[in-house]
């Protein structure tokens, strides 16, 4: 159709004549239906496009109408099969959701979550009959009924069979742990079809955010990302109250639209909430996790990237001693669209939070055992931003590759070598005690020689003279060597704070535990 080519042609080019013709075609294509899910889903993309990045109020307003009417479109409701999974309002989401994720979508949409019976194997189907007993009640227990019989007759009115099953685990006098570790080992296959309020690309937005307008043409040129690193954000603001909740909220439908369950996103905390502001529409919304399901050494946060309220992406960041690995994903919608330029911003708003100065890149981010990494090219994207790797054989593969000139590919095979390694890049001077090279897991043996020695964290706790607050420290602190227990215990007790930046911030200040930490790990110390 003329009118879908012409904004594919516009969506990114601005100006006041551009903006006439972008608004027109939105306003032509929301009253014609179109003949195939791929010309709806085109449409889609773009409208979404030019709701995150509006270049006038009238180009905003027409995307932002088409897509508040989409779910209602007539060629959507002929094409949804053809558009499952695909995030689009309207269209089911089918995935295998962890257990916390299932029971929040069960709590808020229990009419809408089904079992997806034709994706279930037949081991799956045969550890469910296992764990019927249970599951089960004592007056469902002689009804003699396969698994999907049982749950279609036992779930209660208006409620699917998914949500049924998410409740019913959550029923189970276990521990947590062990109730998410029965699920996964299910791994159960649930659908959830379209409802109103759901989870959706299309309508995931937040209102209340300053909204730019483009006048200027995208920069899709690589930025010196050392400089970039050193201009702080505009503002780092705590949000409290029903403004949390309702970007926690959009955070997890974000995640929940795209068929993805991310720890940090999944246990996000709504009384840890901020938002960063880097200017020209751009915000992190930033997520502490909850203080049980925090790693002992590490702080995670999760990060929405937003643009004029959209969401366009989003970072995992770990921090460790001024250092942070990060995890940096574009939504598709939006690769290609400044994807360098918001990381720079990453960047300088994560020295500004955590004062790091090296950042590291994990395999998997690179493509290791991740096809999405491999297709896209993410390797070489970070390397041409200045990262580089450790790894000898890398250097080695990187050097040739190099030398076959501008132009030059490098195939899937090389990628994934490229990509087993690590990938570094340091602000100041390089360092050995930085997330990549510390060997954490020489920490974890020490806390387990500490935990058998002593026999229960509550016992560590004691020895080490810290409240039973700080159980999950308590076997590390025992393992250390040469530091003030007093000064480290209160470290270890802002590990349970819910502002989880404060023991980042301790941490990093306290030199004699710093060192500690690095003899215990054998790591030369950088203080």
């Amino acid at each position: 159709m003329n009118a879908l080519r012409e904004l594919e042609t516009l969506h990114a080019e601005f100006g006041a004549d551009r903006a006439a013709a972008k608004e027109r075609c939105l306003e032509e294509l929301a009253r014609v239906e179109l003949r195939s899910a791929k010309a709806l889903a085109r449409l889609h993309e773009l409208a979404l496009f030019l709701c995150a990045v509006p270049d006038s109020v009238g180009v905003r307003a027409a995307a932002r109408a088409l897509l508040e009417r989409f779910a209602q479109r007539p060629d959507l409701r002929r094409l949804r099969d053809e558009l499952a999974d695909s995030g689009i309002a309207g269209t089911a989401i089918r995935f295998q959701f962890f257990h916390p994720t299932a029971a929040r979508l069960a709590r808020r949409f229990p009419a809408a979550l089904s079992v997806d019976w034709e994706a279930w194997d037949e081991a799956q189907r045969e550890r469910l009959e296992a764990l019927m007993p249970l599951l089960s009640r004592a007056s469902e227990a002689g009804a003699k009924l396969d698994a999907p019989r049982w749950l279609a007759k036992a779930r209660a009115r208006g409620e699917g069979e998914g949500a049924f099953l998410a409740r019913r685990f959550g029923e189970l006098q276990a521990a947590p742990d062990v109730r998410a570790q029965l699920w996964d080992h299910l791994d159960p296959w649930l659908q959830l079809d379209p409802c109103p309020g759901g989870p959706s690309r299309t309508l995931g937005r937040v209102d209340w955010l300053p909204i730019h307008f483009q006048r200027e043409p995208l920069r899709r040129e690589r930025p010196d990302l050392r400089a970039a690193a050193r201009i702080p954000p505009r503002s780092i603001v705590r949000v409290r109250g029903a403004r949390a909740r309702e970007l926690v909220q959009l955070a997890q439908d974000a995640m929940a639209a795209r068929a993805r369950d991310l720890d940090a996103f999944m246990h996000a905390d709504a009384r840890d909430v901020r938002l960063v502001d880097c200017g020209e529409g751009l915000c992190f919304a930033m997520f502490g996790v909850l203080p049980a399901q925090r790693l002992p050494l590490e702080t995670v946060h999760a990060f929405l990237t937003l643009k004029n309220g959209v969401p366009i992406g989003y970072v995992l960041a770990s921090a460790f001693l001024r250092s942070c690995e990060v995890a940096y994903n574009v939504f598709e919608t939006w690769r290609g669209a400044e994807a360098a330029h918001v990381y720079g911003r990453v960047l300088a708003m994560l020295r500004a939070l955590y004062g790091a100065d090296s950042f590291t890149l994990d395999p998997y981010q690179l493509g290791h055992e991740n096809e999405e990494g491999i297709a896209s090219g993410a390797w070489w994207f970070y390397q041409k931003l200045g990262f580089r790797p450790d790894a000898r054989s890398a250097r080695a593969l990187m050097r040739r590759e190099l030398a076959r000139g501008p132009g030059s590919r490098s195939s899937p095979a090389t990628l994934r070598k490229l990509a087993q390694a690590p990938l570094f890049f340091f602000l100041g001077r390089e360092r050995a005690d930085v997330l990549g090279r510390f060997p954490l897991a020489r920490i974890s043996d020490a806390a387990r020689r500490e935990l058998a020695r002593h026999g229960s964290e509550a016992q560590c706790a004691r020895a080490a003279g810290v409240p039973r607050t700080s159980e999950r420290w308590a076997p590390i602190l025992c393992a250390l060597r040469g530091v003030e227990r007093r000064s480290v215990a209160r470290v270890a007790r802002l590990k349970g704070a819910v502002d989880e930046l404060e023991y980042v911030r301790a941490l990093q200040a306290h030199t004699q535990l710093r060192r500690a930490l690095c003899a215990l790990a054998r790591v030369r110390s950088s203080v």
